[in-house]
């Protein structure tokens, strides 16, 4: 049976830079794709919908940084532990990030959180609808249309990385990591990056052919719900990241994703009360 699963040890370094001896690891490269990536469809997007270049550059500056530091500080708030961790023998085994604070800024050492990083784009997102006006809910209806595309190229980061591993399984599709055991277990993360790869489609096709049809946040609310539902899910087939979590009824993740399903509800629900392709930013009325 052993033969049909799936032996995964690649290496997550690509190659490192004569001189400096810089690594370029896989994990780099596919969240500057995740970028890339979600660049190029926003485009097509604010071109469709008469907006310039120059305010997409500007809102992806705010995307960027808003994504990478909300997942830094979300690794280190929600998974880290925040005061310095000791063996028996009165070693530190682990620095608390409140004990060293410094360590927040190692980003290179690994550590990122989908959670804060979907904080993070929010937070962005609101300091940029505050200087140029810009409705928000317009900016969460296009710019959700891309997250699942970057969420993609992430978890295949993860999966090359074979880090956030699944749990052990006899299912014959299963993988062997081999640089963390020699068990069959669950490709959770491809599991997620399937999904979200199709829920990409769903969602551009529905921004290029019913966007009108829904009142504004509904388009955010519902890629939420689903993004989250499937999180929780997927949680299922995971290993817990950190050993605080084993005494916990569901995971970190899984209680991180419920804010984030009712929050989708509750725009969904509000859209209904919305005009239908109406945006309004400040006291003016965009109409779509």
């Amino acid at each position: 049976m052993i033969l049909s699963y799936i032996s995964w040890n690649p290496s997550p370094e690509i190659f490192t830079i004569p001189g400096i001896n810089w690594p370029v690891r896989w994990y780099g490269l596919m969240w500057a794709m995740a970028f890339i990536a979600s660049h190029f469809f926003m485009n097509l997007i604010f071109k469709k919908e008469g907006r310039s270049e120059k305010d997409l550059d500007s809102l992806t500056l705010y995307i960027i940084l808003g994504t990478i530091i909300g997942a830094r500080l979300g690794h280190c708030l929600f998974y880290g532990p925040w005061f310095d961790e000791y063996n028996a023998m009165g070693q530190v085994i682990n620095e608390g990030y409140l004990s060293h604070p410094l360590n927040i800024l190692k980003v290179y050492e690994g550590g990122l959180a989908s959670h804060g990083g979907a904080l993070g784009i929010f937070t962005g997102m609101y300091l940029y609808s505050r200087k140029t006006k810009e409705s928000m809910l317009w900016l969460f209806d296009r710019l959700m249309v891309v997250v699942p595309l970057a969420a993609m190229c992430i978890r295949i980061g993860n999966l090359i990385n074979s880090e956030i591993i699944g749990k052990v399984t006899n299912v014959p599709w299963a993988f062997i990591f081999i640089q963390e055991d020699h068990l069959p277990r669950h490709p959770a993360q491809l599991y997620e990056a399937i999904f979200c790869f199709f829920l990409f489609i769903f969602m551009y096709k529905m921004w290029a052919n019913k966007r009108n049809n829904y009142g504004p946040g509904y388009m955010s609310g519902l890629l939420l719900v689903l993004l989250f539902v499937e999180r929780f899910i997927d949680e299922f087939f995971k290993e817990n990241q950190v050993p605080f979590e084993d005494q916990l009824p569901i995971n970190m993740g899984q209680w991180l994703s419920i804010p984030f399903v009712l929050a989708g509800a509750f725009m969904m629900w509000r859209s209904f009360k919305r005009e239908p392709g109406s945006y309004s930013s400040g006291s003016e009325k965009v109409q779509e």
